[in-house]
């Protein structure tokens, strides 16, 4: 059974890449070329295009199918409906989100021309497998055009309570498409109870608890939380230790013994980037005992800097960030560094490692695996603390962190101060809880999981019992994880249609 995979963007790797550490799209390959399959989606170029254009690459035992976006295209479907509207909405700002008329019907026309498009390659047998808020639609024009193989989606990001979905027009129509799926896959719990309450509420559906119906279709609804790859991260964080980046020689000649707070995100609204620098600001005004002690890194790489929203937070992190370090700062100290460069994975593994705490405080996520990764990422003698916000889809699993709202500034001040002052017992204890239960469920379980569901190979479980790891137990689990740590390492349907 061959699996064709359909992404937003896909990157046709260079015929002598070397595989990467970790990451989704390594896994996607790596599914692929386990069962053969076809990786189909936007080449990322914008030119002008026919409606059935597609360039097909092999390699080894994937073919890569991509086709263009007109600037058009690009107007509509990504930067207005994807990013403008469907992307605030679905992590609950409401007061972002842009609905043009003329973006939704752009949105839909590049659904149905990628559906017209992969429909000649798809084969009888084949399983399709749609990834995220780009390509909603799709699956319903593939429908449309005779395809009856098996198809699910996977929803990468947070969806909302039904009372904000419906506030997009056509809301109803849109959600309705998610019916033409076999199986859709949710990051939470949470998520997954939101879109089926959604598809109650809006459409009329009926859920039976294990499917949900509508229009004569009968859909799964389950929770796969995503994974790392655990062990991939790991050996990036040890090697650090032996032969540091660049990057990671100059943090530590400029830090000396200071003790270092680490987030990293893209540059987007959703992260909480300028709440998370005022809380730290507060942290050092409650605690001025810690002023030259501690320093803040910042890692924000500017994303979608076309969009004026992107742009004033770009503005207003520069300007909280001079403001604090004015404020704070001392002629041989500075508290908060915001870097908006990208790093490789391997100098990123460094500067987790490095750092005492992880501060991961979105005011909405899917999943966010930085917080993952900076577990990962620790030394399990002498691990650090990760602070998490309880609004990241990793809080429904990760209840070893440090658990706050990002919408209270004292709230994250005081668990960074309880973060750097934890004794090392609780410490280590938080640690090997946190890494037993990444390892469990590291991305290659995600993907086994979710394929298995897909393709019909067991019982479909209830909305949610995908959402935690395999029972092992807590103990078994951390006594596996000393082990292979210690062996390691030293020490609507009418309006796509009109």
């Amino acid at each position: 059974m061959r699996l064709v995979v359909v992404s937003n963007r896909v990157t046709i790797p260079d015929r002598h890449e070397k595989a990467m550490a970790g990451g989704l799209a390594v896994a996607l390959r790596e599914a692929l070329e386990q069962r053969g399959g076809l990786w189909f989606g936007w080449s990322g170029a914008i030119g002008e295009v026919s409606p059935t254009q597609v360039r097909q690459v092999e390699r080894g035992n994937v073919t890569y199918a991509v086709t263009d976006l007109s600037e058009a295209e690009r107007q509509s479907y990504y930067l207005g409906f994807s990013n403008r509207a469907l992307w605030p909405l679905m992590h609950y700002r409401l007061g972002l989100t842009e609905f043009q008329r003329g973006d939704y019907m752009g949105y839909l026309g590049v659904n149905r021309r990628f559906a017209r498009a992969l429909a000649g390659l798809i084969r009888p047998d084949d399983l399709i497998w749609i990834h995220d808020y780009h390509l909603i639609p799709l699956a319903a024009e593939l429908r449309r055009r005779g395809i009856s193989n098996r198809i699910g989606y996977f929803h990468h990001i947070p969806w909302p309570a039904a009372e904000v979905v419906g506030a997009l027009p056509f809301s109803a129509t849109l959600i309705r498409t998610m019916a033409a799926h076999d199986l859709v896959g949710m990051q939470t719990e949470i998520d997954a109870r939101n879109l089926v309450d959604g598809l109650i509420s809006l459409c009329g559906a009926r859920s039976d608890g294990r499917h949900v119906r509508l229009g004569g279709r009968r859909t799964a609804v389950q929770s796969f939380p995503i994974g790392i790859d655990v062990e991939g991260f790991r050996r990036l964080a040890a090697a650090s230790v032996r032969k540091a980046t660049t990057p990671l020689r100059a943090t530590r000649v400029s830090l000396g013994e200071r003790k270092l707070v680490i987030s990293v995100d893209r540059l987007d609204y959703s992260k909480g980037i300028v709440p998370r620098l005022e809380a730290f600001g507060q942290f050092l005004r409650n605690h001025p005992e810690e002023r030259g002690r501690v320093s803040l890194l910042q890692v924000a790489p500017p994303s979608r800097s076309d969009v004026p929203e992107y742009a004033e937070l770009d503005r207003q992190s520069d300007e909280v960030a001079g403001r604090l370090n004015a404020q704070l700062g001392e002629f041989d100290w500075t508290p908060i560094r915001v870097v908006k460069k990208a790093y490789s994975r391997k100098a990123l593994a460094g500067f987790y490692r490095r750092a005492q705490v992880g501060l991961v405080t979105p005011m909405r996520d899917g999943m966010n695996l930085v917080a993952k990764e900076y577990i990962a990422a620790q030394d399990p003698a002498d691990p650090g603390v990760l602070v998490l916000s309880r609004f990241a889809g990793a809080a429904q699993q990760l209840g070893e962190a440090l658990i706050v709202n990002p919408f209270d500034s004292q709230e994250v001040a005081e668990a960074i101060r309880t973060a750097l002052a934890m004794p090392k017992t609780e410490r280590i204890r938080r640690f090997e809880q946190l890494y037993a239960i990444i390892s469990a469920t590291d991305i290659g379980w995600w993907t086994r999981r979710y394929l298995a569901a897909l393709a019909g190979e067991g019982a479909t479980l209830p909305t949610g019992e995908a959402t935690s790891a395999p029972r092992a137990g807590p103990r078994r689990i951390a006594a596996a994880t000393r082990r292979k740590r210690d062996a390691a390492e030293p020490s609507s349907l009418t309006m796509i249609q009109s």
